[in-house]
């Protein structure tokens, strides 16, 4: 890892992992993760500091985390046991991250007991819809 200035940390919890985060992971409202991480433009870079945040305020928006930093967001609509996932990359993603996307997707639809149906596209819903 690179120094990325100063930071805050518990007394004594100076152990770090030794590799940077990876991964893909589909962040709900109000996820601790997105509204404790400080600073805000690390974990919400470039493009997403403006998509993701309500006028800088976290959690009004669930958010895609790729590789432990903000990169879209994304909104449910369940009709039934269907549940429509839009999800706005802020990028393009890979064909790896895609399948973890669509794993993340269905492991949404496991824990809400639905069927999910996977849309990449523009999130057109406001925050806290």
């Amino acid at each position: 890892f690179e120094p990325c200035g100063e930071a805050w940390v518990v007394a004594g919890d100076t152990r770090f992992p030794s590799a940077a985060p990876c991964g893909v992971r589909l962040l709900p409202y109000f996820d601790a993760f997105g509204i404790a991480s400080r600073p805000r433009e690390r974990l919400f870079p470039g493009a997403a500091y403006e998509r993701a945040l309500a006028g800088g305020q976290a959690g009004n928006f669930p958010v895609l985390l790729v590789d432990g930093e903000v990169a879209g967001v994304w909104h449910q609509r369940r009709s039934g046991r269907r549940i429509a996932v839009t999800v706005e990359p802020l990028g393009p993603l890979d064909a790896a991250r895609l399948r973890a996307l669509e794993e993340q997707v269905e492991r949404l639809g496991e824990v809400l007991e639905g069927t999910p149906e996977l849309t990449v596209g523009e999130v057109t819903v406001g925050g806290h819809a």
